[in-house]
């Protein structure tokens, strides 16, 4: 069970979690790396009655993980720029926290790597982590 809290840069968004993870996926895709400045994202997939959002100033756009994905919304902190949450077809009933927007992200550690057939050649994640080339069928 993880009851942890976190938020955006500036702080005007805020968020609680309250609940099992459905998993923590390290994702290489071009996408999140575009995304997050980096090599890769960590997120956090909970339900969404597991999840509480607040603040003001939540944006939203459209991306894709690749040629053909289904589209996935990203929200993002608009006076920061802070990356906070994602949700989209390819992956129903579950938004993706940015873990690293958590106030504590040393409380979770990943479960499975996505996208690893865009992994930068130089990042390994250690562990035992079930990995795919693209996003799990």
């Amino acid at each position: 069970m993880l009851n942890a809290a976190g938020g955006c840069l500036c702080g005007s968004v805020r968020y609680r979690l309250s609940g099992e993870p459905v998993m923590v996926a390290v994702c290489h895709c071009r996408s999140c790396q575009r995304n997050t400045g980096s090599a890769f994202s960590t997120n956090i997939a909970m339900p969404p009655g597991a999840v509480t959002i607040e603040g003001d100033g939540l944006r939203t756009y459209e991306s894709r993980a690749g040629e053909g994905a289904p589209p996935l919304q990203r929200s993002f902190c608009a006076r920061c720029g802070s990356p906070i949450c994602a949700r989209g077809d390819a992956y129903p009933g579950v938004v993706f926290i940015k873990a690293g927007t958590l106030d504590d992200p040393s409380r979770i550690a990943p479960t499975v790597q996505l996208w690893c057939g865009e992994r930068l050649s130089w990042v390994n994640v250690d562990g035992d982590v079930t990995s795919f080339v693209a996003g799990p069928a």
